[in-house]
């Protein structure tokens, strides 16, 4: 699993590409749990830039089996089964990215939750995003300016753009927000400093997140997965 991520990343890090937009729709794959009612949690889970809705959904089996898991493909195409919640150019020492596609994806994930409503049966109290570099930053943005809708979020290997940090609007809601971050120490795409900050300015919002470092790079390790599916087993 470590090698599909760092060999994504690697390809991208000096990449200009040409974004084209699907529609507000998200593609996805879908895996249905033994029981599904109005009780049923659901997860989303959300790939990083240049991968697709595959890679994540590679450990769905995995994942509690109370949940509806779907995995969603991002909604810019950046190449052959490549794409990306925004564009981003990691050249420099501070990410550059594309705020108006961030902030689109934003409310793109959320219409996104609206639509699945329709479509399967599961508890819209009971709704969490897991994601894995840009698709744990977009976890950040939706879970934390969309409270109500959201219960909890597992960022791995994520930060906490800034830009969001204006719509987030402290609540109770807010306040009991599940929180999951996972990164590892070694990670030289988007370094364990981001996780530290995102992590204090969560306290100071009155989040107390589940946090854990790894010696890892920028991926998803074996003990980062266990810890997830612990982590959902006792929300």
């Amino acid at each position: 699993m470590r090698a599909i991520f760092l060999s994504l990343l690697t390809s991208i890090l000096f990449m200009n590409f040409n974004t084209k937009e699907s529609p507000a729709s998200l593609h996805y794959l879908v895996k249905h749990p033994q029981t599904e009612n109005n009780k049923t949690p659901l997860i989303i889970l959300l790939h990083g830039i240049g991968s697709n809705e595959k890679d994540l959904f590679s450990f769905a089996d995995q994942l509690p089996e109370k949940f509806l898991v779907i995995s969603a493909r991002a909604p810019y195409e950046m190449g052959k089964d490549s794409y990306a919640w925004y564009e981003a150019d990691f050249s420099k020492p501070k990410p550059i990215f594309n705020k108006e596609q961030a902030e689109k994806s934003r409310n793109t994930i959320i219409k996104f939750i609206e639509e699945l409503k329709t479509k399967y049966t599961f508890d819209d109290k009971q709704v969490y995003l897991s994601g894995f570099s840009q698709g744990a930053i977009m976890a950040y943005s939706a879970g934390l300016t969309q409270p109500d809708k959201i219960k909890g979020i597992a960022v791995m290997s994520g930060r906490l753009l800034e830009e969001v940090k204006p719509l987030i609007i402290s609540t109770e809601n807010l306040k009991q927000l599940n929180v999951f971050i996972t990164h590892g120490t070694e990670d030289n795409v988007l370094g364990i400093h981001f996780a530290q900050e995102s992590n204090a300015y969560l306290k100071q919002l009155g989040i107390n997140a589940v946090y854990k470092e790894y010696p890892e790079g920028h991926t998803i390790s074996k003990d980062m997965l266990s810890d997830l599916i612990n982590w959902l087993n006792k929300i």
